[in-house]
């Protein structure tokens, strides 16, 4: 599905970027950490990266050209694919957007001080479609310390992930606005950045004396210092240049990946412009000889036992566990799936035997171990592609069916739950499936999933056969129209000829929206379903 680029908000200030060049063309391929252009702000010239993956299919404003915040500048989609609608659709919001936008920050504005000049502040940025508000988890800075525009502030939890915040200031923090642990609500001040010294008490007093909605919580002594350099929001900012101070020339990404990986950069050699080092020279890199890899710090032992505290006899007692952001949303958005959507429910018993012999001589040849989960994603895909009906989303006055076939798959964390997407699933090999699903589970529990890898699902499976559950019903996942539950393989005996014989049984129930999905259109689907899983053979042709 092609997806917009648009000019992100990189100062307190900024209200439009002035393109002072491109890096890439229409028709270059771009990856995760590539530069698509230099882009010029009220504050700096700073390098714009890409999230996305893909073919730059447009390319809006010409070099020199001013764009206002948030406005469409690129779209990044598979090669050959149209991409009219999803600029007709934003011109619309571009239109309506600004005035909603400009009355937010209006409302924050101190009423009896000014901001001294040259402090800058930082505010909570919006880092997914549904997110309210951002929770600090932690600060990566203290007030005192110096910081540069591409620093990483602290790590604030979203409804969907936990992400690193990158401030675009350049100087010294004086002043954190909201401790850790405490929440912000969207474009709320959590930060004051700017020359040291600079007293800001009086525009801070000016903040907290204002009617709610204005700025966040007091400021806090300290947070633990620690040293990251890495922005999860996306854009994020580069390296300006190899700099006087020595610094090496890196992107975020790629220094975040390092870091993580143990490896130094001064051993990586940078492909992308003048040397700098971006994401695919990490994932490239082999050690010369037997460097000091730094392990991560581990955590306590799972396996460790846990002795609770046992309540006297006759004492009754209870533990008031607080909500946290991704709790809450999953109440929220599957609440108002269950009583908005009509749900009803279609259960089919499938036979095995065949998907489960298919996946042992697979596993014999593929790069990467396959899992009965990624075969049901692969079936489920092409399915929906004879099926486009269910491939669809309720829009109250219109019924969208999507082009693309997205598949979510659920994941269960400590925390709530979260749906990685697997993009374009009808159109990837099994082993292809199996190594995307792997990487963004491992980055789901660590809690290092992008926006854009939790987002644009068309359709949800969910999977409980591996914790030997039969089977079970789904809450429809906003905005899909439907979502498998997926029970357990079950050896069964059943009538073979004239004896008994053993077969392998799986339980599935679909949970269909019936505003857009009717109970026929649902059955056909789950029947191709069936016919994929009971003869593999069909999904390779």
């Amino acid at each position: 599905m092609a997806e917009a680029i648009r000019m992100p908000r990189m100062s307190d200030t900024m209200t439009e970027g002035i393109i002072v060049s491109w890096q890439k063309k229409v028709g270059d391929k771009i990856k995760p950490g590539d530069v698509l252009a230099e882009v010029e702000t009220d504050k700096a010239t700073m390098e714009l990266e890409s999230y996305n993956e893909g073919t730059i299919l447009y390319i809006g404003p010409k070099k020199g050209d001013k764009v206002p915040v948030d406005n469409v500048i690129a779209v990044v989609g598979k090669e050959g694919e149209s991409y009219e609608g999803l600029l007709q659709e934003n011109n619309k919001k571009e239109t309506a957007a600004p005035t909603k936008e400009e009355a937010v920050p209006a409302a924050t504005a101190p009423a009896n001080a000014e901001l001294p000049k040259g402090a800058k502040v930082i505010r909570m940025p919006l880092m997914s479609d549904t997110m309210t508000e951002g929770k600090i988890v932690k600060w990566l800075k203290k007030v005192g310390d110096k910081v540069k525009s591409d620093d990483a502030l602290l790590e604030v939890e979203t409804d969907k992930a936990t992400m690193e915040v990158v401030g675009y200031e350049e100087g010294t923090l004086l002043h954190i606005a909201v401790e850790a642990g405490d929440a912000a609500p969207i474009n709320a001040m959590i930060a004051i950045v700017g020359p040291e010294g600079t007293d800001v008490s009086a525009y801070v007093a000016a903040q907290k004396a204002q009617p709610a909605g204005g700025a966040a919580a007091p400021a806090a002594p300290s947070a633990p210092a620690a040293t990251s350099s890495t922005p999860a929001l996306a854009p994020t900012q580069s390296e300006a240049s190899a700099d006087d101070d020595g610094r090496i020339k890196a992107s975020p990404l790629a220094r975040k990946m390092a870091k993580e990986k143990g490896i130094s950069l001064s051993l990586v050699k940078g492909t992308g412009d003048g040397g700098r080092i971006i994401k695919r020279d990490i994932d490239n890199y082999v050690p010369a000889a037997a460097p000091a890899v730094s392990a991560p710090a581990e955590s306590p032992k799972e396996g460790a036992l846990h002795i609770h505290e046992f309540a006297p006899v006759g004492q009754e007692g209870y533990t008031d566990i607080p909500n946290n952001s991704m709790r809450l949303t999953i109440a929220r958005r599957l609440g108002e799936s269950k009583f908005n959507a009509p749900h009803f429910y279609l259960t089919m018993e499938i036979n095995m035997d065949q998907a489960m012999a298919a996946r042992k001589a697979m596993n014999e040849v593929s790069p990467v171990k396959i899992s009965f989960n990624d075969i049901v994603i692969k079936a489920v895909a092409m399915a929906l592609r004879e099926h486009p009906a269910v491939n669809s989303s309720w829009m109250g006055d219109f019924i969208r069916q999507n082009h693309h076939i997205h598949i979510g798959s659920a994941v269960a964390m400590p925390d709530g739950l979260i749906v990685p997407v697997i993009r374009f699933a009808d159109q990837k090999s099994l082993a292809q499936i199996a190594s995307e699903a792997k990487g963004l589970y491992e980055k789901a529990r660590n809690k290092k999933l992008q926006p854009n890898e939790f987002s644009g699902n068309t359709f949800t499976i969910s999977n409980l056969g591996m914790m030997d559950i039969d089977e079970f019903t789904a809450i429809i996942n906003p905005p899909d129209s439907a979502i498998l539950a997926v029970g357990r393989i079950k050896e069964v005996v059943v009538r073979k000829g004239d004896g008994f014989g053993v077969t392998n049984i799986m339980k599935v129930t679909l949970s269909c929206d019936h505003r857009s999905v009717d109970g026929a259109v649902g059955a056909a689907f789950l029947q191709t379903v069936k016919a994929f899983l009971e003869n593999p053979v069909r999904m390779l042709i």
